[in-house]
C-alpha cells in the first residue's frame, strides 16, 4: 500500500523508550517493503494465535496458568494488530484526500 508523498507512515515497532516510529515517503523505499513484512508476519501470527486459542479454550484440561498465557499473547497481538490497522487506515485516508 502506497502512501502519498509527504505523508508519514507509523510502523510497526517503536523507539526503544516506546514512542511511535514514523516513516516518511512515497511507500517503496527499503523501509518500507521490511514495515510490510513485519506487519505481514504480525497479521500471520496472530490469525495462528487465534486458532491456538479457539483449540486451548475448548479444551478443559487447560490449566489457568496456560490459559494466562494464552491471554497474555493475545493482548500482544492485538496490540499489534491495532497498530497495523492504525497504520493502515492512515495511509488509506491519504490516498482518498489525494484523489
Amino acid at each position: 500500500m502506497r502512501a502519498s508523498a509527504g505523508s508519514a507512515r507509523l510502523l510497526p515497532w517503536t523507539t526503544a523508550s516506546g514512542d511511535p516510529c514514523y516513516l516518511l515517503g512515497d511507500g517503496a523505499g527499503k523501509v518500507s517493503r521490511m514495515a510490510d513484512r513485519v506487519e505481514g508476519a504480525q497479521l500471520s501470527m496472530a490469525d495462528e494465535l487465534l486458532g491456538h486459542a479457539a483449540d486451548m479454550l475448548a479444551d478443559r484440561r487447560s490449566t489457568s496458568a496456560q490459559v494466562h498465557y494464552l491471554a497474555c499473547r493475545l493482548a500482544e497481538s492485538l496490540h499489534d494488530v491495532r497498530r497495523v490497522a492504525e497504520s493502515r487506515g492512515r495511509r488509506l485516508d491519504a490516498t482518498v484526500k489525494d484523489q
